[in-house]
């Protein structure tokens, strides 16, 4: 910055040839002496060393020489006065810059008007001495006027009197730009050695400016900076240059610790984000990472832990906010999945593992595994080359035996599956704009809390969120909205799944989700579910329908609350069990499903909003709670809201213990289920014996287990008309699959009883 030539200030007084009137011997203000009248000057045209002078006697203890024109002086602005003179005969005295700091009002009190002070030592000796005037008290600022309009400037000899002086022609510049750097808070790399040659290691340069910002900004020029070392930055940064950095290496940038920060380092997104990203494992004084907004195109699955080779396990508290992922234009090879057909044997003595599988290095750790015998969303956890053996995520319900299996290996814009272990990381308000090219997340295969939170996940190719094993844990996933890829395709045509989980203490919470095959296949217990809405349904006249909450183990410890369940059914399977028969263990149980609203539209007689799927025989149900609920149709009846899919097996309903329905409302369904049930029967013919029918009230068509009570209502009578006054007693289980109970009298009656029956034992 020069003000002399971009705002045009004339800074430069007249040389001495033209006049002498302009230069007074006092301080330079109107009306003091001149050198043109009682000053004692004279011109020289002719000197050996100056090309036209000023020649003055010393004749007063501070002779000065003052240009008595206005030069400006202003905030920002910095002005060097340099004077040449020399002593030819008499007393050599002293000589320094010297000047009349003036403003609207007259002069500024209390600054120094005076520079550095320097001798003349010998006669004909060319003695220069120069100061800086300005507003700013800065390194190398000799004369401080803060709040100056103007200044008379020019020189003053001190000492001895009697010397004979010449002075040559005064200059006055703009050397504003001495101070570029500080003004603008600024320490450039360069200046401690950094090349910015893309060969040189500029680590060290950029670490020895930060040393010396305190607190300025440090500035990297054009030019590409190799940085083969890890580099923090304490100060502001400002690039414009580019650095590059080897994975292994990190770059903390402490004051720009955002997406745009490590854009204007790296120049590439892609990299930017890598590297905030390692820094943000890295930096204790962040947890987030902010993406500023940006929305990051990426040209193939990003490699979360490759990001910082150092880490395989990671279990703080980090968040990745306000951002959007999506694959980059023409990047579809690059997130196509990865097929690999391979044949193994399966023990259930060795659930998790399949074994005796050749050329086992080609299947993808991550890969969704399918074959005869294997449940919903399985996927390999882990792979032993050396041995051939592939350690799945979930058991196999029916795989015994050596058979051949297809290994599918989706990709995702952000794959965690490289760590061991990742806890507590935080997805937030981030939108995955998959495109129907990619997925969206792949966990880790340990860890817990991985939470995503007011997300948006946009066409996902396959899937939004994939767990390869138990990372899992305590997943939290609130307040997102997941648009399927999908949605022209009838329900049986999709494949798409929102997520899947295999651990325990899943929380889902207040979900949109519109259109998938399945909102979620939980393999884990403890799951809260509440405040959701997820529908499925296509247009199609009778259509089909599938689970949109699947349950692959039997005893869930889970409550399902306060959702919308639009078109699907919740699906309760023991499919991830390689022993699906019942033994010893829980069979289903522990599910509580409250004030949830049902509703179907355009769907065949035989839908069900709630199937229980055994995938081996003896199962029953020991605790099950389907209350509060509202279940509705639309254009169509159904013919009941709950049923048993015996693909497999069905349910021993002699063993049913705890459960409830009860409180719930049905609109366009032709069988209402309660249990226990409340039922009137009305006897017309004498019989001592009563066969009561609950005619398929009871849940699951079960049979009439326990009869509670069996209460008159009005008079029974006898043969004569007479009024009886005697108590039955009952036979539960009675008739063809034990669906009826009898009520036993004394003596043939008619009448009325109230019956309150149960197709459980409520222990």
């Amino acid at each position: 910055m020069n003000k002399a030539i971009t705002d045009g200030l004339v800074l430069n007084p007249p040389p001495f040839s033209a006049g002498l009137s302009q230069w007074s011997s006092g301080d330079g203000t109107p009306g003091s002496d001149t050198y043109a009248g009682a000053g004692g000057g004279v011109f020289v045209a002719a000197d050996a060393d100056f090309a036209g002078c000023l020649e003055i006697v010393k004749s007063q203890g501070t002779q000065r020489v003052r240009f008595m024109g206005q030069t400006p002086v202003q905030p920002g602005l910095y002005l060097r006065v340099t004077a040449r003179v020399k002593c030819i005969a008499g007393a050599m005295p002293a000589v320094r810059v010297s000047g009349f700091a003036g403003t609207p009002q007259g002069a500024l009190g209390g600054v120094t008007l005076t520079g550095p002070s320097r001798p003349i030592a010998a006669y004909g000796q060319v003695v220069e001495v120069s100061a800086i005037i300005g507003w700013g008290l800065r390194g190398g600022v000799d004369m401080v006027w803060p709040g100056a309009t103007y200044g008379h400037l020019g020189i003053e000899f001190t000492g001895a009197n009697g010397g004979v002086l010449r002075i040559d022609d005064l200059v006055i510049e703009d050397v504003t730009t001495v101070f570029i750097r500080d003004m603008l808070a600024q320490v450039d790399v360069r200046d401690y050695g950094a090349r910015g040659d893309n060969v040189a290691n500029d680590a060290a340069a950029f670490g020895a400016a930060d040393a010396a910002a305190n607190g300025r900004t440090v500035l990297v020029p054009a030019g590409t900076y190799r940085l083969d070392g890890d580099v923090t930055f304490t100060n502001p940064v400002r690039f414009e240059g580019r650095v590059t950095q080897p994975a292994s290496r990190r770059l903390l940038l402490q004051r720009n610790f955002d997406m745009d920060g490590y854009l204007a380092a790296f120049g590439d997104e892609q990299q930017a984000f890598r590297k905030g990203y390692q820094a943000l494992l890295n930096f204790a004084d962040h947890e987030s990472f902010n993406l500023n907004g940006r929305r990051i195109s990426l040209t193939g699955p990003l490699d979360m832990q490759a990001c910082d080779p150092s880490r395989t396990s990671f279990a703080q508290r980090r968040v990745i906010r306000n951002g959007q992922f999506q694959p980059a234009a023409g990047s579809e090879a690059a997130f196509a999945d990865t097929v690999v057909t391979r044949t193994g044997t399966y023990a259930v003595s060795n659930p998790l593992q399949i074994t005796n599988v050749a050329n086992a290095a080609s299947i993808p750790v991550g890969s969704l595994v399918t074959g005869n015998g294997v449940g919903r969303e399985v996927y390999v956890r882990e792979v032993n080359a050396a041995q051939g053996r592939v350690t799945l995520s979930a058991e196999l319900f029916d795989a015994a035996g050596t058979q051949s299996y297809t290994f599918r290996r989706f990709k995702y814009l952000l794959d965690f599956s490289g760590y061991a272990e990742l806890s507590s990381m935080v997805i937030s308000d981030v939108e995955f704009q998959c495109d129907g090219t990619a997925s969206a997340i792949m966990l880790a295969p340990d860890g817990i809390v991985f939470h995503v939170r007011d997300c948006f996940f946009t066409k996902p190719k396959d899937r939004a969120i994939t767990s390869v094993g138990q990372g899992c844990q305590g997943m939290l996933v609130d307040r997102c909205q997941f648009i399927s890829n999908e949605q022209e395709l009838a329900v049986e045509s999709r494949r798409t799944i929102c997520f899947n989980a295999n651990a325990n203490d899943v929380k889902i919470r207040d979900n949109r989700v519109v259109l998938f095959r399945h909102f979620c296949v939980l393999g884990g217990t403890g799951a809260s579910i509440t405040g959701n809405h997820w529908f499925h349904g296509d247009d199609t006249a009778n259509g089909i329908r599938v689970g949109g909450v699947v349950m692959t183990v039997p005893n869930v410890k889970t409550f399902i609350t306060g959702n919308y369940i639009d078109n699907n059914f919740i699906e309760w399977t023991n499919e991830h069990d390689a022993t699906p028969d019942y033994a010893s263990q829980y069979s289903f149980g522990g599910l509580t499903v409250t004030g949830n609203i049902f509703t179907a539209n355009d769907v065949a007689p035989w839908f069900r909003w709630f199937v229980i799927k055994p995938y081996g025989s003896g199962h029953f149900v020991d605790g099950l709670a389907v209350v509060g609920n509202v279940f509705r149709t639309i254009d169509g009846a159904i013919d009941r809201i709950e049923g048993v899919d015996t693909t497999y097996a069905s349910l021993d309903l002699g063993r049913m213990v705890n459960v409830t329905f009860e409180g719930n409302v049905f609109n366009g369904v032709t069988q209402e289920v309660r249990n226990p049930l409340s039922m009137r029967h009305a006897q017309a013919t004498l019989d001592r014996v009563w066969i009561l029918d609950p005619d398929g009230w009871l849940p699951f068509q079960g049979r009439a287990r326990v009869v509670e009570s069996v209460t008159p209502e009005g008079r029974l009578l006898d043969a004569d008309g007479d009024t009886v006054y005697e108590a039955p007693w009952t036979e539960a289980e009675y008739g063809s699959g034990g669906r009826q109970f009898r009520a036993v009298w004394a003596t043939p009656v008619t009448g009325t009883v109230r019956a309150r029956v149960r197709m459980d034992n409520p222990q």
